[in-house]
């Protein structure tokens, strides 16, 4: 079938396997893979024609098919401690699993069934702390344990907004750092005209992202707030190459001709509307939302997929960078309570739901100040729960359920 006549979901699995069969034809074919952190630029390694893979969305991808269990029990053996992220267990798992098997030229018996893509081994390491710090000794680590290049871009917090000018500079330089280092991997200049096009790649996806996340403010939506966390896929993997717009543009399409024909995501069932603050909990990704739909609440609004909202001016290093570090958890307190109010607000939300995630402690930390603070300014209850995006030994549904209750008769009232 023709791109042209798939669906966008259609688009969503044939995009998302084709990187994953580019990845690893690259790495039988010689080329360069890499592993980068979700929040890293792309355009980077893109313009030199390396092959990207993503560990937090190979992860989420793992959970949500629920094979994460045997691969936490993995790093577990190996000592990681159960309150680190599970996304770097999961992953540090799936690591180890194929340093088995390049070892002794077999597979593992627990790949045999893998229920998730498998990606292979990177050839180098990339990543950046404005989501976590986590990320930073976690990538360390892949990089200690393969014995591969590690390039590591600092992004400083903001503690007040705008972004300061001093900012925008360092993280410039950032970039140029980052830039001598591929050039030494690659052993050939950096491609400016390609980092460019990437870039103007990179602006085209999120328009389209953006373009697809804006349904969500029509009362009825024709969007269910989900389907962002399936879509997010793309938005993550291929934000610098044209298989996001393609897929983006298709699903707003669709979704805006659902609108001009009365098709809503709930029908005539949408009794209230949520924000979901922080990530989804991958591993009951069908539960928590069989568990709104059964009380009519459609979750419309939700800061997360915000974060890949990476809209600079392509050719300026600068206003690059103030995306890369204006992501909302790269941020203090005051500014992540104005777009949270701006979430609820925009989204028409009744009520907010609070993930507690242990296995992210910066998207959570702050989770009951900002509540509250968007409490005080709009007036919409919220609770929180606690779970895990993808540790299924640390998410209790009958605790979801009586939460989600609760907000509901709160909203109600």
């Amino acid at each position: 079938m023709s791109t042209e006549d798939m669906s966008a979901r259609e688009l969503l699995a044939h995009f998302s396997a084709r990187l994953e069969d580019e990845a690893t034809e690259v790495k039988k074919n010689g080329g360069l893979v890499c592993w980068s952190a979700s929040v890293a630029p792309p355009e980077l390694c893109v313009a030199m024609d390396i092959a990207m893979v993503y560990p937090e969305n190979h992860s989420a991808a793992i959970g949500a098919r629920k094979g994460s269990l045997p691969l936490l029990e993995i790093a577990d053996q190996k000592g990681y401690n159960r309150d680190t992220c599970s996304y770097g267990r999961v992953n540090m798992g799936y690591m180890e699993l194929l340093k088995r098997q390049a070892m002794t030229g077999e597979r593992p018996e627990a790949l045999q069934d893998f229920p998730a893509a498998t990606p292979p081994l990177p050839d180098l390491v990339i990543t950046c702390n404005n989501i976590c710090n986590t990320l930073l000794k976690w990538y360390e680590n892949l990089a200690a344990e393969l014995n591969i290049p590690c390039i590591i871009i600092d992004v400083p917090f903001n503690h007040t907004m705008p972004v300061p000018e001093y900012a925008k500079e360092y993280l410039a330089a950032q970039f140029e750092y980052a830039k001598k280092r591929l050039e030494k991997i690659c052993g050939r200049p950096f491609d400016e005209e390609k980092f460019l096009e990437a870039q103007k790649q990179t602006q085209r996806s999120v328009e389209q992202w953006d373009r697809v996340a804006s349904m969500l403010a029509h009362k009825p939506s024709p969007l269910n707030g989900f389907d962002l966390f399936n879509f997010m896929a793309l938005i993550v993997t291929a934000r610098s190459r044209d298989y996001a717009e393609i897929t983006f543009r298709k699903f707003a399409d669709e979704l805006e001709e659902n609108l001009k024909n009365g098709k809503y995501a709930f029908g005539d069932n949408e009794k209230s509307r949520v924000t979901w603050e922080g990530i989804a909990v991958w591993t009951y990704l069908g539960h928590t939302f069989k568990s709104l739909r059964n009380m009519g609440s459609l979750m419309t609004g939700s800061a997360y997929p915000g974060m890949w909202s990476l809209r600079y001016t392509p050719g300026d290093l600068k206003s690059m960078g103030e995306a890369y570090t204006r992501v909302y958890i790269n941020c203090c307190l005051e500014y992540r309570a104005e777009v949270l109010t701006e979430v609820v607000r925009s989204g028409k939300c009744d009520g907010l739901l609070a993930h507690m995630n242990r296995s992210c402690k910066l998207m959570s930390l702050l989770n009951y100040d900002t509540a509250e603070l968007v409490r005080k300014k709009l007036k919409v209850p919220y609770v929180a729960f606690d779970g895990d995006q993808t540790d299924p030994r640390n998410f209790a549904p009958a605790q979801f359920d009586t939460r989600v209750q609760s907000l509901v008769e709160m909203m109600d009232r």
